[in-house]
């Protein structure tokens, strides 16, 4: 028979699997509402605009992120199960979306993000053009 599984390294990979998830959905919540910090730290906008970018890319060109298979990775080796498709389809989906995420629902997504978060930059860049913002 196998030997039996070491549980502190499937505790470790577990601690691993739920620190993925975490920081996957930090940087989430992070490239869907960065821009607002905007408004009190103007130059947050270089780190959100990154972010930003990268998450409506990953959106409209359908791609998994690198984060996604290093959680499984994490969550297989620890005991658990992985799980198909993205971290948006998986977890976020499963709270705001009653049906499966369309590729045009993405496509609509990514452009409310952009144009939400150009707005909030344009008015970040109208009142440090006032004086308002250092």
């Amino acid at each position: 028979p196998p030997p039996p599984p070491d549980t502190s390294m499937q505790m470790l990979y577990g601690f691993l699997a739920a620190a993925v998830a975490i920081m996957h959905f930090a940087f989430v919540v992070f490239s869907m509402f960065g821009g607002i910090l905007t408004l009190r730290y103007p130059k947050m906008l270089w780190l959100h605009l990154p972010a930003l970018l990268w998450g409506v890319a990953v959106q409209w060109a359908d791609w998994i992120c690198p984060l996604t298979p290093l959680e499984n990775y994490f969550r297989l080796r620890s005991g658990g199960a992985g799980f198909e498709g993205g971290f948006v389809e998986h977890w976020v989906s499963k709270i705001l979306y009653p049906q499966d995420l369309t590729l045009e629902l993405r496509y609509v997504l990514g452009l409310v993000l952009i144009l939400l978060n150009a707005a909030v930059y344009a008015y970040v860049f109208l009142m440090r053009g006032k004086g308002r913002f250092q």
